[in-house]
């Protein structure tokens, strides 16, 4: 048997534990799971281990499982596929139309089976309060873009509801978001927005004073709209009810995006010395959409697994938390199926596949966990042809190294041919650096006679590169087989 494999193998245990049995396709725990066409040229010698949820102690990473409140998917199809992932905190919908469809009468029992089963999963949940009733006149719209509820029996009636879903879910959900992406509603202004926002974070304030409000949670990543409804929440001395400040902001190349992401952080800092931006919703579609973020483009399953991947470190390499949409691909009646999942699923909401991101995510889960710091100061350059984005990490206990990077300079592609890149690191001492793959999970030999050392600086000569995100690491630091 092929070393590698075996050792894959001997390392299986904990995982094999947490996958429990899953509705559609088992999860692949091979060595191979992550096929690609990579071939960088060098020498292989592992492969990254995926670690479960309850194998890490916390991380930068939320997972999307959302529409459940309109019964787009179906928590019961794709459960089983969340823990082996290893993201421990999952977004969901509060769904009032789907809870009150009689008059003051409150039935949380669909979400109680979803966020009882998570929690017994060891997850965490956010739970975003959102979208509105129709059996109520004024009682805003019930899916993406609809008006916040707007006569007074509407708004008594919203109350009511976030009050007892507040009631209903203390001590069980600390973690809240506000109504999703209401920029997507031209009608409403940042004055509606934040005025809606105080409403309701009060409200949970009330009955979970130690709540963690995310606030809000809109589409766009403009900094002018977020400091318009910042100030519009300052001066009703307001912006403290929240934690963190949620924006989305979909680009095709995803690194495009960091620029209004340092200036959404320095409006906000004007604000609040206590809040942070969070990004809370982000993904890439696996094949041609027309409708939805980045639609009209040829994404597969390549391309998407890259995104997904760059959006996820470059967030973190910008110090926000960050969201991966989606798990599993959703079928919004009346527009089209949603293929941003992780997870492939047909029309009639069943996992029949898993996808290359998937295990990407998994991947990447399972080496950026809450063990390792962001160096701030630079400390690696990456010289190639192209633009290339590039961080630095260090293990807070045992302190080792990595270096992240990537060539961020156009939208993701099919393509698996790699360039050579110059790597030069300072101050940062590898006893034995390893090239590794994060969409394939390969960990691969760098020959000695690449590495050169001339006291502080550490030169990487004609180091793989491509428009996917590859390590530099200390072998010792990885979680391998």
């Amino acid at each position: 048997m092929n070393p590698c494999a075996l050792a894959f193998i001997i390392g299986l245990a904990a995982f094999s534990v947490a996958t429990a049995a899953v509705a559609g396709p088992e999860i692949d725990k091979s060595p191979d799971r992550a096929k690609t066409p990579l071939n960088p040229g060098l020498k292989q010698v592992g492969t990254i281990r995926p670690r479960s949820a309850d194998e890490i102690s916390g991380s930068n990473w939320t997972l999307g499982c959302e529409t459940l409140d309109r019964d787009f998917a179906d928590y019961q199809q794709y459960k089983g596929y969340i823990v082996p992932l290893g993201i421990k905190t999952i977004r969901l919908q509060g769904g009032w139309a789907k809870t009150e469809k009689v008059k003051g009468v409150h039935d949380f029992a669909w979400l109680d089976a979803i966020i009882d089963d998570a929690r017994g999963r060891g997850l965490n949940i956010l739970l975003e309060t959102g979208y509105g009733n129709s059996i109520y006149e004024g009682g805003g719209g019930a899916d993406l873009a609809g008006g916040f509820p707007t006569s007074a029996e509407g708004l008594a009636a919203w109350d009511r509801w976030v009050e007892a879903m507040a009631r209903h879910y203390k001590g069980k959900v600390r973690d809240w978001a506000m109504w999703n992406e209401p920029d997507g509603n031209k009608k409403h202004t940042p004055e509606d927005i934040a005025a809606f926002n105080i409403r309701t974070a009060e409200i949970i304030k009330r009955v979970i004073p130690d709540a963690r409000i995310a606030g809000l949670s809109l589409a766009s990543s403009s900094p002018k709209l977020l400091e318009s409804c910042l100030k519009a929440l300052a001066e009703k001395g307001k912006v403290d009810l929240f934690h963190w400040f949620i924006y989305h902001g979909y680009e095709f190349n995803p690194d495009n995006v960091y620029q209004r992401v340092e200036e959404l952080k320095a409006t906000l800092a004007k604000y609040s010395s206590k809040a942070r931006m969070r990004q809370g919703e982000n993904g890439c579609p696996s094949e041609l959409a027309t409708r939805f973020a980045l639609s009209n483009h040829p994404w597969t399953e390549f391309s998407q697994a890259k995104w997904d991947l760059r959006r996820m470190l470059g967030d973190l390499g910008h110090d926000v938390e960050s969201a991966v949409f989606t798990i599993c691909d959703f079928n919004h009646t009346g527009r089209e199926m949603n293929r941003k999942g992780i997870l492939h699923a047909t029309e009639d909401k069943k996992v029949d596949g898993i996808k290359l991101a998937y295990y990407a995510v998994q991947n990447c889960v399972a080496v950026f966990d809450d063990t390792l710091e962001r160096i701030t100061q630079p400390v690696a350059s990456v010289m190639h042809d192209r633009r290339a984005a590039s961080f630095a990490y260090r293990n807070k206990k045992a302190g080792q190294f990595l270096v992240v990077f990537w060539d961020d300079s156009g939208v993701p592609g099919d393509s698996f041919a790699t360039q050579p890149a110059q790597v030069v690191v300072k101050d940062i001492a590898f006893k034995e650096p390893v090239w590794v793959d994060l969409v394939s999970g390969r960990i691969y030999e760098i020959p000695a006679d690449r590495i050169v050392n001339t006291g502080a600086f550490t030169i990487f000569k004609d180091i793989p590169i491509y428009d996917a995100p590859v390590l530099i690491a200390e072998k010792g630091m990885l979680h391998e087989n």
